[in-house]
């Protein structure tokens, strides 16, 4: 199972690290997405990091502020997310699948965390 932490309430331009780990550590066989879903808006895929690390995707609304990384060693996903803007408001997701690909944002992910929630607001 997935756990994700790290969320919370920050001002604008604040910076915030969530986490997306597992109980059972089979997370660094895995390839890990970030998701983020706002209130009456659908899901965006935020980032992907193959399980080795070495291939990342990004957003185009993150891309430049946000970073995915991983510590295998910890069995952790970081989702680093810098000059937070009030549309990055949204509950944050981490779901692991094999692999990223071009269309790691539309495609179906077996495993998924329950969330935390983000709010960027004065």
């Amino acid at each position: 199972q997935l756990v994700e932490s790290g969320g919370g309430l920050v001002q604008p331009g604040a910076s915030l690290r969530l986490s997306c780990s597992d109980s059972e550590y089979w997370l660094p066989n895995y390839a890990i997405a970030w998701f983020r879903q706002a209130p009456g808006k659908e899901r965006e895929g935020i980032a992907c990091n193959s399980n080795s690390g070495l291939v990342t995707f990004y957003a185009d609304s993150v891309r430049g502020r946000f970073t995915i990384s991983r510590d295998n060693l910890k069995g952790t996903v970081y989702l680093e997310m810098n000059s937070l803007k009030p549309a990055d408001t949204g509950t944050y997701y981490c779901a692991a699948d094999n692999g990223c690909s071009d269309s790691w944002y539309q495609k179906e992910y077996p495993h998924w965390g329950q969330g935390t929630q983000v709010t960027v607001s004065n």
